[in-house]
């Protein structure tokens, strides 16, 4: 029983977080606050884009999840596997032993598998609205994963790409910021260093009310040529609700020797994604 109310919380949450932002129209501002202080754009961008785990292939671990949605909370355990610019697999286990759901993003499509209930949810990132026209693609979702500045509907951050963002001093923190379209991007960075603390993503609708998507990284450790978050707190506040997901990794490991793309069974029944929006209204 306990399963089965968490993938009741665990889809909707997920189709949440892909659809609250559609209606999105104008953004709140990413200026400097007016009290910051001047700092070297070009180089502290060039500092946080920097760094980058792009020699680092495979991650893999062991992973332990906390999703609250609705005044609804439930912990469990599972497994995080990625491959750089290939596919980022959540795979959610009850009681130690049984998976029950798994999310797997890739460059073409997002999959949500409900193994319990037997159905699932695919889905193109041209279907879901704000991701098309926000330029969000597999790479801005991969590079809030790995902990790395990004620019969406690009792939790499090389000159000209660079150009497009600004920078001003926060205390001992950097803020690096981008306006598109009708989102604004936020990254408080170590100065020092370029390491990414937070990242914050703006939707502003004076009809409807802001949306906000904030990444904390926390727990930094080793991993190639930078440090890694082993401790992530995401957070998507709408007008109307609030999805909280933090996770711990342990146990980092670069193993390769996995199927990248999950096979779905034709016993699995396919749901569209307003079905499991309509589902919210239960919570």
């Amino acid at each position: 029983m306990r399963t089965l109310r968490l993938m009741k919380i665990l889809l909707p949450a997920l189709a949440l977080a892909m659809a609250s932002c559609r209606s999105a129209k104008t953004v709140e501002g990413s200026k400097a606050p007016a009290a910051a202080k001047a700092i070297d754009k070009q180089e502290m961008v060039g500092k946080v884009a920097a760094v980058s785990h792009a020699d680092t292939r495979f991650v893999t671990s062991k992973v332990k999840l906390s999703l609250g949605l609705g005044g609804k909370e439930m912990s469990l355990s599972g497994n995080l596997r990625m491959k750089r610019d290939d596919v980022i697999r959540l795979q959610l286990v009850a009681l130690g032993l049984i998976e029950a759901g798994r999310i797997e993003f890739t460059p073409d499509y997002v999959l949500v598998m409900d193994r319990i209930n037997k159905q699932y949810i695919k889905v193109n990132y041209s279907e879901v609205d704000f991701l098309r026209e926000s330029g969000l693609n597999f790479h801005s979702l991969q590079a809030l994963f790995w902990n790395e500045l990004f620019k969406p509907g690009s792939t790499t951050l090389q000159g000209q790409a660079l150009a497009d963002f600004s920078a001003y001093e926060a205390g001992t923190d950097a803020a690096v910021t981008l306006e598109r379209g009708p989102l604004a991007y936020r990254w408080m960075a170590d100065k020092a260093n370029g390491q990414i603390k937070t990242a914050n993503v703006t939707y502003k609708d004076s009809a409807r009310g802001d949306t906000r998507l904030t990444w904390h990284y926390g727990g930094f450790e080793q991993m190639g040529s930078q440090k890694f978050p082993t401790r992530n707190d995401v957070t998507l506040a709408t007008p109307k609700h609030t999805v909280k997901l933090s996770y711990t990794l342990g146990g980092i490991g670069h193993d390769s020797g996995w199927e990248t793309r999950t096979e779905v069974s034709s016993r699995y029944k396919q749901v569209k994604l307003d079905d499991i929006l309509r589902k919210l209204s239960s919570l």
